[in-house]
C-alpha cells in the first residue's frame, strides 16, 4: 500500500554536511553520551571536517569509485609501512587487489608508478586509478517478484529475506536483480550492468521495501535523493534487552572494521557520518521491538548501531548474540519507503507487512509474557 502528497519535508543534519570527494579526511575531535528522560537517548560523534590532510580515509567501497582516481595522503602512523600492506589495511581490501593495481601501473606517487615494497612517507600523496569491475554475465531469470507498485519510471518491490540484491561473485543467479531483468525487458544499462536499476540496497537476510530505476532519468532522481537524506526510510526490529528510552538518536560515524575486514563497526576516525533514530514499540521480557528512520544509508548502519549501544539484532549472524531468538538472520524489516516520484514531482510512500517469521516471534515472545 502506499500513501501520496504533493511535498514531504526531507530530513536533514545541516550542522554535519556530507563532505565532497576530496574532503574525505577527518579527525575525530569528541565522542559523547548523553542520556536525558525527556529529551530520550542521543549517542552523539562530532567531527573537524578541516583539510589537513591528515590521513583517516573511510571505509572503502570499489563500486563507489571504479572507474576514478583516488588520492589520499599518507600521515605520520602509516610512514615506513610498505605501500600494498598500507593500502590493504586502510582500504579494506586485500593485499593481493593492491598488487594487481600496483603490477597495473595503478599507483602512482609523485607522478611515477610505484612498487609493492615501497615505503610510504609521511605527506606522499598516493594515487589510485581504481578499474572498473569485470562484468559478469547477469542473466533474467523468472523468479516471483511482490510488486508494491509499478509505472514506466520506478518498480516498488517487498524484498524477501533471504535474497540478495545484486549479483556478486558467489551469487549470481537467484538475486533480485535476475528477477527485475526478466520482469523489466528494457532495464539493463540503466545504472550499470551489474546493478542495473538499483539505487540502493538492503542486505541478503533483510526483508522489506525497495526501489528500483526504469529509467536513468529516475535512476538519476532516486540516486540524487538518497545522497540529500531526502527518501524516507523506515525499518522494524527486534532487538536485545529492554531499550529504556521511548526515543532516541544514534550520531556515530561507521567504517570498516579494524581487526574484521569484512565487518563494519563504530569507529573513532576515518568512518562515515551515520545517523539512526529509533522509538520504542513494544518491551518483551529480554527484547524491544523498535521502529527505526534512516537519517544515513551506511552499510549494516541499523545493525552497527544497535550493537553499539548494546542492543543488537535478534538473530544477526555478524553483530548478534549467540544465544537469540529461532530466525534466519536479523529480525529487521524494511517496512516503509517514501520519495518524491521522478516524473510527477508527488511524494509517494509504501509499506510491506512484516513477514511470517518475524509475526511468529513476536506471538512467541507475547505468549511468554502473558
Amino acid at each position: 500500500m502506499y500513501k501520496e502528497s504533493m511535498h514531504k519535508e526531507s530530513i536533514r543534519n545541516e550542522s554535519m554536511p556530507k563532505p565532497t570527494r576530496k574532503q574525505r579526511t577527518r579527525k575525530v575531535e569528541t565522542a559523547a553520551v548523553e542520556k536525558d528522560a525527556a529529551q530520550g537517548f542521543h549517542v552523539d560523534q562530532e567531527f573537524d571536517r578541516k583539510l589537513d590532510w591528515e590521513f583517516a580515509l573511510e571505509s572503502f567501497d570499489l563500486d563507489e569509485y571504479a572507474g576514478e582516481r583516488l588520492e589520499l595522503s599518507i600521515g605520520g602512523q602509516e610512514a615506513g609501512e610498505r605501500v600494498d600492506r598500507a593500502l590493504s589495511r586502510l582500504l579494506g581490501v586485500s593485499r593481493s587487489q593492491v598488487q594487481a593495481w600496483i603490477a597495473d601501473d595503478r599507483v602512482i606517487v609523485r607522478e611515477k608508478p610505484i612498487r609493492a615494497n615501497y615505503k610510504v612517507r609521511e605527506g606522499d600523496r598516493v594515487q589510485i586509478d581504481v578499474p572498473e569491475p569485470e562484468p559478469l554475465e547477469v542473466q533474467p531469470e523468472n523468479i516471483p517478484l511482490d510488486i508494491l507498485f509499478e509505472d514506466g519510471e520506478v518498480i516498488v518491490v517487498n524484498k524477501p529475506r533471504g535474497m540478495v540484491v545484486h549479483p556478486a561473485p558467489g551469487h549470481l543467479h537467484g538475486t533480485l536483480v535476475n528477477a527485475i531483468l526478466y520482469h523489466c525487458k528494457d532495464l539493463p544499462g540503466i545504472g550499470g550492468v551489474m546493478r542495473p536499476g538499483i539505487v540502493h540496497r538492503i542486505d541478503k537476510d533483510t526483508s522489506g521495501v525497495l526501489m528500483v530505476a526504469k529509467t536513468d532519468r529516475a535512476h538519476q532522481s532516486l540516486s540524487e535523493q538518497l545522497k540529500a537524506h531526502a527518501a524516507q526510510r523506515k525499518y522494524i526490529a527486534l532487538v536485545h534487552g529492554q531499550v529504556l528510552h521511548n526515543l532516541g538518536t544514534i550520531d556515530a560515524a561507521i567504517g570498516r572494521h579494524p581487526v574484521h575486514r569484512k565487518q563494519m563497526a563504530v569507529v573513532k576516525q576515518g568512518g562515515r557520518h551515520a545517523v539512526t533514530h529509533f522509538s520504542v514499540l513494544e518491551h518483551f521480557q529480554n527484547y524491544t521491538l523498535l521502529e527505526l528512520k534512516l537519517e544515513t544509508g551506511r552499510t549494516h548502519q541499523i545493525r552497527v548501531h544497535m550493537q553499539f549501544i548494546g542492543h543488537p539484532l535478534a538473530g544477526d549472524p555478524v553483530y548478534g548474540l549467540k544465544k537469540t531468538l529461532p530466525i534466519e538472520g536479523q529480525a529487521l524489516h524494511a517496512q516503509t519507503l517514501g520519495f518524491i516520484h521522478p516524473a510527477t514531482g508527488k511524494y509517494m510512500e509504501w509499506s510491506a507487512p512484516l513477514p511470517e517469521d518475524m509475526i511468529r516471534l513476536l506471538e512467541m515472545l507475547r505468549s511468554m509474557d502473558s
